[in-house]
């Protein structure tokens, strides 16, 4: 009986203090010198339900006003001077990859890096404006991160560049509760979902695909089993369970007694 309770109580304790490694990149030794190339960086392309930002500076102040949000007003003499609206204009990648240009109309951008959606535009608008100088950027990025972290979250990315480690910093880090060695990334690309899962205590995750997030991607910290037993439905739950070890525990003092 003694035996068989004592087994028990093990059981029980192991499950609830199971060892949890809790350090991001745990096999890099203390004295090591770990290295690995930058190749993982994938430039982003235009998709669908993009918010992009372009701007177009050129010397001609009617070019400017034409192809951007400002107003023409006059600033004494003959010499006028664009005013920029302080709302920042964005056009929106429909879900065949075109946005609505003023003059230009139609421009199909979907698929494109930012480069050759710069450069495209530049041919498309050498006829209107001398040697224009085009900036784009993606006004939406974002990245969801949620599950066991301090704060789950969607955040906007004004840098269009983020690693899974800065995502899980904006969130708060995860808990001491959240499996660093299975985190979940949703990735949606060209109408197709992937899954990955990454080992966050091991090094070779420098070197994934998913080291660096793309937009839209979601990611999900799994809670320990310990935490679903405390998360469970019924509140009781776990309050019983260690009242179980307990009981065990005083028992097993008393026969040995």
């Amino acid at each position: 009986m003694k035996n068989l309770l004592l087994l028990l109580a093990i059981s029980l304790l192991s499950f609830s203090c199971s060892k949890r490694d809790l350090v991001y990149f745990s096999d890099i030794g203390t004295d090591t010198v770990y290295t690995t190339p930058i190749d993982s960086l994938v430039e982003q392309r235009i998709q669908e339900d993009d918010l992009l930002s372009i701007t177009v500076t050129s010397l001609n102040a009617e070019s400017n006003m034409l192809f951007n949000a400002g107003v023409l007003m006059p600033s004494g003499g003959n010499v006028n001077t664009v005013v920029s609206t302080p709302i920042n204009e964005s056009y929106l990648v429909d879900k065949d990859g075109f946005i609505n240009y003023p003059v230009i109309g139609q421009i199909n951008l979907k698929g494109l890096t930012k480069l050759e959606a710069v450069n495209k535009m530049a041919l498309l608008l050498d006829e209107y404006v001398q040697d224009p100088i085009i900036n784009i950027r993606l006004m939406n990025f974002k990245v969801t991160v949620i599950g066991e972290v301090q704060k789950p979250s969607t955040f906007i990315i004004p840098t269009e560049k983020v690693t899974i480690l800065e995502a899980l910093g904006l969130a708060g880090d995860m808990t001491a509760f959240g499996r660093r060695e299975n985190v979940l990334v949703i990735r949606e690309k060209e109408g197709v979902r992937t899954t990955t899962r990454l080992n966050l205590n091991a090094k070779n995750v420098l070197a994934s695909p998913y080291y660096y997030l793309q937009q839209n991607d979601v990611i999900y910290v799994e809670p320990y089993k310990t935490k679903a037993i405390q998360s469970d439905s019924n509140p009781r739950t776990f309050a019983i369970f260690t009242s179980i070890v307990t009981l065990l525990t005083i028992a097993l003092f008393q026969i040995g007694n």
